[in-house]
């Protein structure tokens, strides 16, 4: 439907342009730049838009390209390296069979892909933007389902005092790089939702990201009423009742989107638990198609579905007043003929506890085959946050594993960066296999680093420059401080870096505990560094608001106006800039509150170090050869520890950074700086890409999930009913199970254990009796699965167990237990029962 937004034909030879502009490709592989920015070098500047670009430039300009041989050379270059890359399928694609996968369904309440479509908040965002296009590069088989916002999240100007200003411009769908979707009929494609007291089309829209599509659901049908054509407005608003329109909309709606466009995925990722409502659906449909009871269809599809939580802190999850979900409980059981209660329970810590509010992250774990956190640390952290729906297990088995997240390089890398890269490395490197990259890396000399270092910093410079003259400006400033802002901040100077959003945990302004130890260091004579300084706090945070204020008005001081900058507005085109020119990138969160973090992830590529909490990715990626860490690696919350901190933040500085960046040989370079330089980006960039992190998805969990769903699924689900009809049998008996006698004794240097174990009305195929220790130190627990010996003389099932296990602990150290089991079982993510020998 390119012709739907297209009120004029191209020019004859220039048909190719369109294909080029709606391929958000452009975001990453910068190929055809030149083509947009030769078109219109105002707009290309501003907006960064290929297809603003091609609905805006005047005729005459493209009938003067049209007739320029060089310009349709180029284009006709772009075209074929173009299709070349479509036509590449990847590493997934070269080895299908061996995966078995046949397609993802990727499913985010926000993609950050460029600033041509912002419909993201944060880091979320990116995530979901980098992981759609290594899936691209990497030829594995994923659709994105996503919401298209009229607003989006808010744009950020400062007050004369400091505090933060929101502006909401509107989407106009007519200059974003979208096409809407069409019905069979040639019609535009809308999704009906039928919600308590009405119905609800969305609208689709399909974004092209390389190989990989992208649709996106849109309220704002006029056949809607006028508060239903809001609902997709903005991201993340804060009245419940809207934000529980949008996940139904963004799961619900986002099934129903992939059956009416015949999109087969046997994997379904839930990217955090706002989209949930997916599962339900697919249990639905699922259940209609082979004619099965809806807990059987939700056994079955459980095993293919994916949740990846990115919180840190169980009160951030979405959650629902009773009140306020019932009614479209009760409507959506009327129509699966099974109880209200049955489907609110999927959301309760308590089943029965009618009064607590329905949780989405816990939705998502009861209808999810697998869960991960995002780093090592955020895993353990998850699994102490779901601990309470898994009450009689110990924490190392609560079923949350791990993923840590990566960062799509060839995003984040200037041009100055992949230069580099592709001299050193070639150009295929990141699609490729990573192992061959560290010592290619290490290869790099000083000679070529220090100056590769000093055009980014200087390229930095002059951005922070253009953007503080324009801020200024804007704000109505004298036109001498405007003139002054063309000259701040040297391009010689140690240039650190602070950029996110701004929200208390991520301790915004511990920097500025001592200004005037902080102002000391920017303005030392000899060794200055200097700062540049953006994020956004949400609209309705508070103290986020007043700690973007508090550290504007640091940055507004007159005497330090040539060292450190506030830009405004924080967003993917000015992080971009960031984290290719900064030397040092600073994150100062409170541990363990930061779930991955990877903007620090971004500096890797462009040869920037960081200096961060040991928290998050740099918990597992820190080593004192790449950089500088903050804390001890435990947590604290007592008073003085954010006053210790910063001290020891300020001493980093003092003692280590600043001497090993100006400390210079005879041939001026700082050689101690260029090594770790070199050791970070040669061990981390590939360590912390996303094509690392999108392999171990393929193979750890959805290559898994899939043939799991698959052996469910098969014979009108004829392994989902038997799981669901053993479940059952175990749940109704479970109070039956007893231990009887434990006998342990010592034989050489193991112990040989005997129980007892009455297994009641249960098969005791059923169950697993196992011994259990507590792990000693950083050691994993100790699992021991017993084997049944012969039944018990003169009981009904019941079955003596033996086990041996080393003597190297005493034996009271181990606890007999038992659990329900099946082999075909995701224990305990589905199955929960446990019984401990008292």
């Amino acid at each position: 439907m390119l012709s739907y937004f297209l009120s004029r034909p191209l020019p004859q030879g220039l048909e190719g342009l369109g294909d080029l502009a709606l391929d958000l490709r452009w975001t990453w592989s910068h190929y055809s730049d030149r083509l947009w920015e030769l078109l219109d070098p105002e707009a290309w500047e501003r907006t960064g838009n290929p297809y603003y670009i091609l609905q805006s430039v005047s005729q005459a300009r493209l009938e003067a390209v049209a007739n320029d041989p060089r310009f349709k050379e180029e284009l006709g270059g772009w075209l074929g390296q173009r299709q070349r890359y479509l036509d590449d399928p990847g590493w997934f694609g070269r080895h299908p069979a061996r995966h078995g996968l046949k397609g993802v369904a990727f499913f985010s309440m926000e993609f950050g892909l460029s600033e041509a479509l912002p419909i993201y908040s944060g880091g979320l965002g990116i995530l979901s933007g980098d992981y759609l296009k290594v899936a691209s590069d990497l030829g594995v088989p994923v659709t994105g389902i996503g919401l298209l916002y009229q607003q989006g999240y808010f744009r950020q100007t400062l007050a004369p005092d400091g505090s933060q200003l929101e502006a909401f411009p509107y989407n106009d769908p007519v200059s974003l790089p979208i096409v809407p979707v069409q019905d069979p009929d040639g019609g535009w494609l809308r999704i009906r939702l039928d919600l308590p007291g009405r119905p609800i089309l969305a609208r689709v829209w399909r974004a092209r990201v390389g190989k990989v599509d992208l649709y996106l659901l849109d309220s704002n049908d006029p056949l809607n009423s006028p508060p239903d054509r809001g609902i997709t407005a903005t991201l993340y608003p804060a009245d419940p009742r809207h934000r529980l329109a949008q996940e139904i909309i963004l799961g619900l709606g986002g099934w129903l989107l992939l059956e009416e466009l015949g999109i087969e995925v046997d994997v379904l990722h839930l990217n955090e638990g706002h989209a949930a409502f997916a599962a339900l659906a697919r249990a639905v449909s699922f259940m209609r198609r082979h004619d099965v009871p809806f807990p059987v269809a939700l056994r079955t599809t459980r095993a293919g579905n994916v949740f990846t939580t990115h919180t840190p802190v169980e009160a951030a999850f979405d959650r629902f007043e009773s009140g306020l979900i019932s009614p479209y409980a009760a409507h959506l059981g009327q129509r699966l003929g099974i109880p209200q209660e049955s489907l609110l329970a999927l959301g309760r810590r308590d089943p029965q506890d009618r009064q607590e509010p329905f949780n989405m992250a816990y939705l998502a774990m009861r209808v999810s085959g697998s869960a991960n956190g995002v780093s090592h640390l955020h895993g353990a952290v998850s699994r102490r946050i779901f601990q309470a729906l898994y009450p009689r297990w110990p924490h190392a088995e609560v079923p949350v594993a791990h993923i840590t997240n990566g960062v799509h390089v060839p995003s984040w890398d200037s041009s100055e960066a992949d230069a580099l890269w592709t001299r050193t490395c070639g150009k295929g490197r990141w699609v490729g296999e990573l192992a061959a990259l560290c010592g290619l890396v290490e290869c790099i000399r000083d000679e070529e680093l220090w100056p590769f270092r000093a055009r980014q910093r200087r390229t930095l410079v002059q951005f922070v420059r253009r953007q503080l003259e324009r801020q200024l400006k804007e704000h109505g400033e004298p036109s001498e401080l405007a003139q002054r802002a063309r000259h701040v901040l040297d391009p010689n100077v140690l240039t650190l870096g602070f950029a996110r959003r701004f929200t208390a945990y991520k301790r915004p302004t511990l920097l500025l505990h001592d200004p005037g130890r902080l102002a000391r260091l920017l303005l030392h004579p000899e060794r200055p560094i200097q700062l540049i300084v953006a994020g956004k706090a949400h609209p309705d945070d508070g103290e986020g608001k007043r700690l973007v204020q508090v550290l504007a008005q640091f940055t507004a001081r007159r005497e330090l106006f040539n060292r450190i900058v506030f830009l405004e507005d924080y967003d993917m085109v000015v992080a971009g800039h960031l984290v290719a020119g900064i030397d040092v990138w600073i994150n100062t969160p409170r541990r363990p509150w930061e779930a991955c973090g990877t903007s620090g992830m971004k500096v890797l590529v462009n040869g920037g170090l960081n200096l961060s909490e040991l928290d998050g990715w740099w918990a597992e990626a820190y080593t004192p050869e790449v950089g500088w860490a903050l804390g001890d690696g435990r947590e604290h919350d007592e008073p003085g520890w954010d006053e210790f901190e910063a001290g020891q933040l300020y001493d980093l500085l003092e003692r280590e950074v600043i001497p090993e960046f100006y400390e210079r040989d005879q041939e001026g370079l700082p050689r101690r700086w260029l090594k770790r330089v070199r050791t970070s980006m040669a061990r981390l960039t590939p360590q912390f890409s996303n094509n690392r992190m999108l392999r171990e998805y393929v193979e750890r969990i959805y290559v898994p999930a899939a043939k799991a769903y698959t052996r469910r699924a098969a014979d009108r689900a004829k392994l989902g009913t038997e799981l669901e009809e053993a479940f059952a049998r175990v749940t109704e008996n479970w109070s039956g199970l007893r231990f009887g006698e434990v006998r342990a004794t010592r034989a050489g240097d193991r112990w040989h254990f005997e129980v007892q174990t009455y297994c009641g009305d249960i098969p005791p195929d059923l169950l697993r009796v196992e011994l259990y220790a507590d792990p000693l130190g950083e050691d994993a627990p100790t699992r021991a699965v017993m084997t049944r010996q012969t039944p018990i003389a003169g009981a009904f099932t019941a079955y003596l167990y033996v086990a041996e296990v080393p003597a190297t602990r005493p034996a009271e150290h181990y606890t007999p237990r038992i659990i329900s089991f099946h082999p075909e079982a995701m224990i305990p993510l589905e199955e929960m029962h446990i019984l401990w020998k008292r």
